[in-house]
């Protein structure tokens, strides 16, 4: 299936024509104010300085997502810089998602990489607080917090819409960016979860991905609370999944995982399959369709660590395109193409 025409621009790395009422230039925002039923994935960072490896782990997702999400350090582990990945990405066509976690820089740092992405072609930015420290391999780091997610999206809509720094100084040109948040419906208190992204909804959020979701009751309770506020109308809500590996996997994860909550019945589940990976992905593919039914769903996000080659299968299977295809390298046209376009 051919892509839609507002999705497409004259090369591969140059932002898209401007859209009335959208505050970025990218593929992932039309998408959703579409009502199309968004998908995106997280791209696995290398601990490398080679190009190629993120090519090569953006490939797999190529056809099948609406956006990359590069992530910023996650878990404080250093991998690639966001940044850099994602302008890697967006110079062959890539949509990606900026991860900024406050934890490892001060505002100076982040209004200027948020300047330095928009001006590589970057249109998304999803705002974290981030991970402690004491999580990840540099354990001694100084951690810095100088912002966190919610004041973040306060200060980059500032940028976009007021055109100046924190500080009062004047931009000469905003950043165009679609601004995303974090949040966790399945990690108590349950009934705080709606509130506080009521409060990033009001800072600037723009479309939210959340925790993995492995309990559906918690999602329709969060979800509930979503639609009596009125959020699911102000916000894009895209719902994280993904495949557990194995039972002793899942485990782990609850265990290990910040803000991870895995039923029991999924684990036994798991434990009772003959192939665990196989029924790992189809709870995946199952959870998938049903979160698709739920009212006030924008999307999800689909995180598969170190089981990315799955990602295509678990799309596929689970319908939630419906015939539609994400952009693919081979959908950009030639420029007299896209002038054709335009007549």
């Amino acid at each position: 299936m051919a892509p839609h025409p507002d999705d497409i621009g004259p090369e591969p790395h140059a932002p898209l024509p401007p859209l009335p009422g959208h505050s970025s230039r990218g593929r992932l925002e039309r998408v959703l104010r579409r009502g199309e039923f968004a998908v995106t994935a997280e791209l696995n960072p290398p601990d490398s300085a080679d190009p190629e490896e993120v090519y090569h782990r953006a490939h797999i997702f190529e056809g099948w997502v609406d956006g990359i999400n590069a992530t910023d350090g996650s878990g404080a582990h250093c991998h690639m810089s966001s940044v850099a990945i994602c302008a890697l990405l967006t110079r062959i066509g890539y949509s990606p998602i900026m991860q900024i976690s406050c934890r490892d820089y001060n505002r100076i740092a982040i209004q200027g990489n948020v300047l330095g992405a928009a001006a590589l072609g970057v249109c998304n930015v999803l705002c974290l607080t981030g991970d402690g420290v004491q999580c990840g391999d540099h354990p001694e780091a100084k951690p810095v917090f100088d912002l966190d997610s919610t004041s973040l999206l306060s200060v980059i809509r500032t940028m976009r819409e007021e055109k100046r720094f924190l500080s009062g100084r004047k931009l000469t040109s905003a950043p165009d960016l679609f601004l995303g948040a974090a949040e966790n419906p399945f990690a108590p208190p349950y009934d705080f979860r709606p509130i506080r992204l009521a409060k990033k909804i009001a800072a600037g959020a723009q479309f939210c991905q959340t925790q993995y979701c492995f309990d559906l009751p918690l999602l329709e309770r969060f979800m509930q609370s979503v639609r009596d506020m009125g959020l699911d109308q102000r916000c894009f809500i895209l719902v994280g999944v993904g495949p557990l590996a194995s039972a002793r996997t899942a485990r782990w994860m609850r265990a290990n995982v910040a803000g991870v909550h895995i039923p029991d019945h999924v684990i036994e589940r798991l434990e009772g399959a003959q192939n665990q990976k196989a029924e790992g992905k189809r709870i995946c593919i199952e959870m998938i369709q049903r979160i698709r039914e739920i009212p006030g769903v924008s999307g999800v996000h689909v995180m598969a660590y170190r089981q990315e080659e799955y990602v295509s299968e678990i799309v596929h299977e689970s319908g939630v395109l419906r015939g539609r295809t994400p952009w693919r390298r081979d959908f950009q046209p030639s420029m007299q193409a896209v002038e054709s376009l335009g007549a």
